[in-house]
């Protein structure tokens, strides 16, 4: 690899570092939050936690950038095509946490009834732990070129799907709701299981549309809403 190359990839590599520190940050950040068992959060928080979001929606931007100015410009070999391709889907995947980090505040904060919340905090809690491991975990396979993590994280998926099932159904069926109330909830968390995966399904169609957005004119409108085009 010729230095122009090897320095670009490392630039790469050492954005995409420090923008998944990031968003370790601001998991760490909600995990706290939730842990706290409480809809209150601290102003300066949440302040920091928007902060971080558009950091992290700048990173997004220049390291798509740096990775399509390098496959232009440095032609690079196809291990190192398939290593920056691979931190490209990374980045993105990385700003579609730190937006569903945001999104899990703007939802904390609509919740009124603090008596069901409490029943639940610890189910939500555990999720969101397990959700952290599988995120560093997964980063940490492509930083440290590890196979077994990223299989552990793939196969820990449908394992931690499982194990957060029955705790939101002891957790629900433990407390003391009457029956009616209870079936109330599990019909909630049903629908709104649907509606989330519905909405990913737009929130992927609007991904897709931008790309083609960006293929065909260059205009990246990730960050920055195209004249006209209202979110």
């Amino acid at each position: 690899m010729n230095v122009n190359k090897e320095n670009a990839l490392h630039d790469i590599l050492e954005q995409f570092d420090l923008m998944a520190k990031l968003v370790y940050h601001q998991l760490d950040l909600m995990e706290n939050i939730l842990n706290s068992g409480t809809i209150n959060v601290d102003e300066q928080i949440l302040s920091e936690i928007e902060i971080n979001e558009v950091r992290i929606d700048e990173f997004e931007t220049t390291i798509s950038d740096k990775i399509i100015d390098m496959i232009v410009l440095q032609k690079p070999v196809a291990s190192d095509l398939r290593k920056t391709m691979a931190a490209y889907q990374m980045v993105s995947n990385l700003e579609r946490i730190g937006d569903q980090i945001k999104n899990i505040v703007k939802a904390l904060r609509k919740v009124n009834d603090t008596e069901v919340y409490s029943h639940m905090s610890n189910v939500i809690s555990n999720m969101m732990m397990s959700s952290i491991i599988m995120v560093k975990k997964s980063v940490e396979s492509f930083i440290n070129s590890d196979n077994e993590a990223a299989i552990w994280t793939i196969k820990n998926d449908d394992v931690v799907d499982e194990i957060n099932h029955k705790l939101i159904k002891e957790t629900v069926t433990k407390s003391k709701y009457p029956e009616k109330t209870q079936q109330l909830l599990f019909t909630f968390i049903g629908l709104n299981n649907i509606i989330s995966n519905i909405e990913r399904i737009a929130d992927h169609a609007t991904n897709i549309a931008e790309a083609s957005i960006y293929s065909n004119s260059g205009e990246n409108l990730r960050h920055n809403k195209a004249k006209g085009i209202q979110s």
